[in-house]
């Protein structure tokens, strides 16, 4: 075994016991079989990723599996190189054996088949995490690392039996999750995979059946059990898998998406889509927030999604009326029960504009079977194509639909609106017509995204004949390359007579290596959908994630007291009324992240409003006070703060003419949730609002202090 040139521990001068050979020896010596199979996995990747790379691409479903074999690799690639020995969490020592088994962000195994590290998602690492004195699952001892710039500056042991000592622990006064909850913070979420408590892990890895819903207060880890069960139910399901639709990651703001860009990819899992609400639709990224709370409330209902499908209706009637259709050899009658099967020939589910091509095709059907003599079809077709009453009476009784115009014709046609939504009062007709019908809010979004859903690409009956033509000239080439061998065969006999079958003359075209178009990547299905900050859904943008999700599979991560418009129904209310059964809710509360000193400060503000609030309690006490101040003290109080913290960083709160800086933020209360700063600065906290908006803002803004609160007021 090659022996590392450096120890792979660097334990500062106050944790020199801790660096006792009888300590750690164990780990050196597994470490150095670590660096030597990591070295020899890296090796060989790149040489199967240069082969891959270099082998003739092929067409069709051979040229997708070699892209996705390259995607593979090249994902396992990026995960072993983006870490070395630090993919190391641990190791744990079994009551019954005392071989260590070591646990990582990956397994790895040696050149032998021996298992150097076993994967945290897998099930026999659960105890590493789980583990807890009451139930130590198995284990005597349980060792935790902390890694800085791919050395080991501390670790933990935790013992679980009397004899797990057995002179080969280091005991400490605090637990590597308590030594890491008062570290500093950074622009991008901390990696805090090595320090996952049992009540979090055991609901990362709850099955993926059905809605399970994570209800916790601020700072429980919501956040991380939401990442990490992402990353954790693609490894142990099945049915997730990229290839079943995978698992799209739905966030609350752009900047707490960046805040956890980098925990995924940590966690070997790259795969995820991640993307808010706006993401979704095209408009979502200039819509404006709706300035009305009543036209808000009745944009919000799912009600006015349903509305969608009578507005889409509206556009689907079958002509009334027969017509005479002439064609060059005879004229033929067509009937309005005749329109009214054609219409009838879309599927199920069929969006609106594609639909309009199966019931042309219906029509022809229709009126060749009516046609008295033998006519080609393809003749058939082309001469009623240039039939302008035929072809204008079919566009106008089944046009095809720009979702925009749709949604935009509610909101500018009265008498469309009272039509589609009948149950609105003329008072709400009023309040909910714009003279400028495009003119996109956040509230609209669910019912352009309904439409676009029910409507589908208008330009996809384009695409699709464009398609059908290449596959139809894909086919006439191959014909010929069959006939010039079949001519070549002189006794016509043997395999190249098989030639002459259709439904191998058929195989030999892959329509899929043929012009198509790319799907839109948010657009769905998705095997699961996890929801964090999920009590600020309406339930009007509930549907548009119902849609993406037939399996109704989700993890639905939020807090009740932590939802600007208040939530006054429980979860299981609230879901089983957006249309979701089968859910589970699991509770969190333990604060890990705010110390006492906010939380008393920040309780009585959430209770005034909501004294039944779910308040987390806090885990520790950083023995820092709240500090109350002038808004003339913001530069002092800022510039001391950099002047004594080298790293970390702050954020100030409710003041926009603020300035940012690479270390100090500047956000609303919205925007500033699901996130964390070791310093946060409220700028008059009152002028946050009323009711319980205002509450749930000043109570956000409060708990994203991790170590120091500061209020600052104007008078």
């Amino acid at each position: 075994m090659t022996p590392l040139t450096t120890s792979a521990f660097e334990l500062p001068g106050h944790l020199s016991p801790k660096a006792d050979p009888a300590l750690i020896a164990g780990d050196e010596q597994h470490f150095a079989a670590i660096a030597q199979s990591l070295e020899q996995a890296i090796a060989e990747l790149s040489d199967r990723l240069d082969a891959e790379r270099r082998a003739p691409g092929g067409i069709g479903r051979e040229a997708m599996e070699r892209d996705l074999e390259i995607h593979r690799l090249t994902a396992r690639l990026r995960a072993l190189r983006r870490f070395g020995l630090d993919l190391c969490l641990g190791h744990m020592v079994g009551a019954d054996d005392p071989e260590p088994v070591y646990v990582g962000r990956l397994g790895l195994t040696d050149s032998e088949g021996r298992r150097l590290l076993l994967d945290w998602r897998s099930p026999a690492a659960e105890p590493f995490f789980g583990a807890t004195h009451a139930n130590p699952m198995g284990l005597a001892s349980r060792r935790r690392y902390r890694w800085t710039r791919g050395r080991i500056s501390d670790y933990w042991d935790e013992v679980f039996t009397s004899d797990g000592f057995a002179g080969h622990a280091a005991l400490d006064d605090q637990s590597a999750f308590i030594a890491s909850l008062g570290s500093n913070r950074s622009a991008r979420m901390r990696d805090v995979l090595g320090t996952i408590q049992a009540d979090q892990d055991a609901i990362i890895r709850a099955g993926s059946r059905g809605a399970l819903v994570v209800d916790g207060g601020p700072g429980t880890g919501k956040t991380v059990v939401a990442l990490h069960r992402s990353a954790y139910l693609l490894y142990s399901d099945p049915r997730l898998g990229h290839r079943k639709g995978g698992v799209l990651f739905v966030g609350p703001s752009r900047p707490y998406l960046s805040y956890v860009a980098d925990v995924l990819p940590s966690l070997g899992e790259d795969g995820v889509q991640t993307c808010t609400l706006r993401d979704l639709v095209a408009e979502g990224a200039t819509a404006a927030l709706e300035t009305d709370p009543e036209v808000a409330l009745l944009k919000s209902s799912a009600d006015m999604v349903k509305a969608i499908e009578t507005a889409v209706r509206y556009y689907e009637e079958p002509p009334t009326r027969g017509m005479t259709v002439t064609t060059p050899w005879s004229d033929v009658r067509l009937t309005a029960d005749d329109w009214a099967e054609a219409f009838e020939a879309p599927g199920p589910g069929t969006p609106h504009n594609e639909a309009r091509d199966v019931i042309w095709d219906e029509l022809v059907t229709i009126l060749m079977d009516k046609h008295d003599g033998d006519v080609p079809a393809d003749q058939f077709r082309r001469a009623l194509l240039h039939d302008e009453e035929l072809t204008g009476t079919l566009n106008r009784a089944w046009p095809l639909l720009e979702a925009a115009d749709l949604v935009g014709d509610l909101w500018s046609v009265p008498a469309y609106l009272r039509m589609c939504a009948p149950w609105l009062s003329p008072d709400d007709v009023r309040k909910l017509r714009r003279a400028d019908a495009g003119a996109w809010t956040v509230s609209d979004l669910p019912l352009l995204d309904a439409a676009r859903q029910r409507l589908g690409d208008p330009e996809a009956s384009l695409r699709k004949r464009r398609h059908d033509a290449a596959v139809a000239a894909e086919r006439e080439r191959m014909a010929g390359v069959i006939d010039n061998v079949l001519a070549a065969d002189d006794d016509g006999e043997g395999a190249v007579t098989m030639l002459r079958g259709q439904d191998l003359r058929d195989s030999l075209v892959d329509d899929t290596a043929l012009p198509g178009t790319d799907a839109e990547p948010l657009a769905g299905p998705f095997a699961h959908i996890v929801v964090d900050e999920a009590q600020e859904l309406t339930d009007a943008e509930w549907q548009m994630l119902l849609l993406r999700c037939p399996s109704r599979s989700f993890t639905i991560v939020g807090d009740r007291a932590q939802a600007r418009d208040g939530f006054t129904e429980s979860w299981r209310e609230r879901l089983e009324r957006v249309g979701l059964d089968r859910i589970d809710v699991a509770s969190l509360s333990i604060n890990y992240r705010t110390p006492e000193e906010v939380m008393a400060e920040a309780e009585p503000v959430i209770r005034a409003v909501l004294p039944d609030a779910n308040v987390p309690t806090s885990i520790r006490a950083g023995g820092i006070p709240v500090v109350h101040g002038s808004v003339s003290d913001l530069d002092a109080v800022l510039g001391t703060w950099l002047a004594e913290h080298a790293d970390g960083i702050a954020c100030v709160i409710g003041d926009p003419a603020f300035r940012a800086t690479p270390r100090v933020r500047s956000l609303t209360p919205q925007l500033s949730k699901g996130l964390e700063f070791d310093l946060v600065v409220l700028i008059d906290p009152a002028s946050f609002g009323e009711g319980i908006a205002g509450a749930v803002d000043r109570y956000v803004a409060m708990t994203r202090a991790t170590q120091r609160l500061v209020i600052l007021t104007s008078s």
